[in-house]
């Protein structure tokens, strides 16, 4: 019996390319993408959302942590002795790499992040899902989102974390939180829409990843722009403001000692500065961001009807 191969039967060996995947390429897969979250149910998009909070938190907490790492306090809480370790734009940088690692467990964990699902827009263009799935989708994940950073600050306050550093870390969060909660509209506006046209180009550019280590290594850097530079996320304030107003409410008298001020120092922060006075333009800036500025700009390069045609 001859038991040679035939032609039919001949395996070819399959080429292994490591090309890049074009842009043209990553639009496909972000639409397609964008259909998947938009036709998940309800509850796996909520559980989702309140994971993603608190990986956005955990990055929150480590950029404090390593802010706080910058300022020398004086014996017993001096605070004339303050005086910087690092300079202003170093500390910066140290503090935007460390918050890329919110995101990095958000791309690679997988979790549904209100911010970068503003690139839903490109399967809603390509009339692939529908409105009301859309703004569904966008609805569940910001509440889930809220929802797991202000349990991730309780959490946080709790274990009394804040207090590591001789207050020195709880005092970075208190100056964090209150210089965001005095913003004014116009500059929370646009610091939303200049913080997640960089999220948003993250998410994209981790549409041309193969492996883990692609898309981890793609996303630090825009990620670690927009946190250096000090622009606005929504979902990461969701973290910063409720954690400085439990601190405000809640610390004991020994911390306010051991790091020189009292609550009275931080009279911006408030929960009606935190709700209203910035979460509601950084979330719009954000959207115009993400959705105008990202989305539609490489739904209109890439897909656009009269293109594919």
């Amino acid at each position: 019996m001859n038991d040679a191969p035939t032609p039919d039967t001949v395996k070819v060996p399959q080429a292994i390319t490591i090309d890049p995947i074009l842009p043209s390429d990553m639009a496909i897969r972000a639409e397609q993408a964008g259909v998947r979250r938009a036709q998940m149910d309800v509850l796996t998009v909520f559980v989702l959302s309140v994971l993603a909070g608190a990986f956005i938190s955990f990055g929150a907490i480590f950029a404090t942590t390593v802010g706080a790492g910058s300022i020398t306090i004086g014996p017993a809480g001096d605070t004339t002795a303050m005086s910087a370790a690092l300079p202003y734009g170093i500390t910066r940088l140290l503090v935007g790499l460390v918050f890329s690692v919110g995101l990095i467990m958000v791309v690679v964990g997988g979790a549904e992040l209100f911010t970068g699902n503003n690139l839903l827009v490109m399967a809603w263009a390509s009339h692939k899902v529908t409105t009301r799935a859309v703004l569904m989708n966008w609805l569940i994940a910001f509440v889930g989102n809220c929802i797991g950073t202000i349990a991730t600050a309780a959490l946080t306050f709790l274990s009394t974390q804040y207090t590591f550093g001789n207050g020195a870390v709880g005092l970075v969060a208190l100056t964090t939180a209150n210089s965001k909660a005095a913003l004014d509209f116009m500059p929370a506006l646009t610091l939303g829409i200049l913080c997640n046209a960089l999220v948003c180009i993250a998410v994209w550019m981790c549409f041309g990843a193969r492996t883990t280590i692609d898309r981890v290594v793609t996303a630090v850097p825009p990620i670690a722009a927009f946190a250096a530079a000090g622009f606005e996320h929504c979902i990461a304030n969701a973290y910063f403001l409720p954690m400085g107003l439990f601190i405000k409410s809640g610390a004991p008298d020994s911390f306010w000692a051991s790091i020189g001020k009292t609550a009275a120092d931080f009279p911006a922060l408030t929960w009606t500065n935190f709700l209203v006075g910035n979460l509601v333009p950084v979330t719009i800036g954000n959207i115009i961001g993400g959705s105008l500025m990202v989305g539609a700009v490489y739904w209109f390069v890439y897909l656009r009807p009269t293109r594919a045609s």
